[in-house]
């Protein structure tokens, strides 16, 4: 069923979403304008935002796998409070119903399942399309984390500043952020991560930037940031786990790939840049030598 944790009412739209009447693309599309506050009032209200009759969200509802608008609702009011969950309250959540095996098990079995429904969302098309921007050097390439995701931007700008140049990591500190975007130009691409409580900062560089033509590639949960609405690529990864915090495995396992995939498609160019950096490492002597 769409309301399952393995699939968000968002996942559920965008899956359904050829087989859907005019009408209900019509009121699909409102929903995910503003997910998933957009579906949390009346299903007058929403009827009426959607320009749509109320019998129209009866029967979407159902092509979700809801028994009607109230079910398809409280899924929305579920995914709403799994995105807004302090680390203590998830944790509290998950000791409740933890299972009588070792942690490593439950955490393992928690990965992998993240990573079987990840890959099932993420279409080659997507993914392809990411790469291609990344590549070409005619664009500058920005990277920007949040407050944990930070780690993963650095990750990220670490190796790609290996493959190619052009690239910049923004500094956390967000009153800098507009310095950054000064020298933004038309077509650059901003590599952003945010996961659930979503940060405000991200979102108003992602606004600012893409109204300057910026293209973003975008690092999200399976909830979705509200940057995804702005985003040229998206990736929602899903980051539960049996933990206070959430995983950022699976977000690094599509990091890496994507690495690998630019890479890839730019080796005669990487190779050099790697040659000429082991050269450096050897006149700076940053590396030990046992031969």
């Amino acid at each position: 069923m769409s309301s399952s944790r393995d699939q968000t009412v968002a996942d559920g739209i965008r899956d359904r979403f050829q087989d859907l009447t005019r009408a209900e693309r019509q009121l699909a599309n409102a929903i995910l304008a503003n997910y998933p506050v957009s579906g949390l009032g009346s299903i007058t209200a929403l009827a009426e935002v959607s320009g749509v009759s109320t019998p129209t969200v009866v029967r979407m509802a159902k092509k979700l796998g809801f028994g009607g608008f109230p079910e398809l609702q409280a899924a929305l009011r579920a995914e709403l409070e799994a995105t807004i969950s302090s680390p203590i309250a998830k944790h509290d959540r998950w000791a409740e119903s933890a299972p009588d095996t070792h942690i490593l098990n439950r955490f393992a079995e928690a990965v992998t399942e993240n990573l079987r429904q990840t890959l099932r969302q993420i279409g080659i098309e997507e993914f392809d399309g990411a790469a291609a921007l990344l590549r070409d050097r005619r664009r500058d390439v920005y990277v920007v984390g949040g407050r944990i995701t930070r780690s993963l931007a650095d990750y990220f700008f670490t190796h790609m500043q290996v493959i190619r140049s052009g690239l910049t990591l923004i500094a956390p500190n967000s009153n800098t952020w507009p310095h950054y975007v000064l020298n933004m130009k038309e077509g650059d691409v901003l590599v952003a991560f945010d996961v659930r409580r979503y940060e405000h900062d991200v979102l108003r560089l992602a606004e600012t930037v893409t109204a300057r033509g910026v293209k973003l590639i975008l690092f999200t949960d399976q909830w979705g940031s509200p940057a995804a609405k702005l985003a040229t690529h998206s990736f929602r990864v899903r980051i539960e786990a049996p933990s206070a915090w959430d995983s950022s495995v699976v977000t690094l396992f599509v990091v890496e790939a994507l690495i690998a995939a630019v890479q890839t498609a730019t080796w005669s160019e990487t190779k050099e840049r790697m040659r000429i950096l082991e050269e450096l490492f050897d006149q700076t002597k940053i590396f030990r030598k046992f031969v």
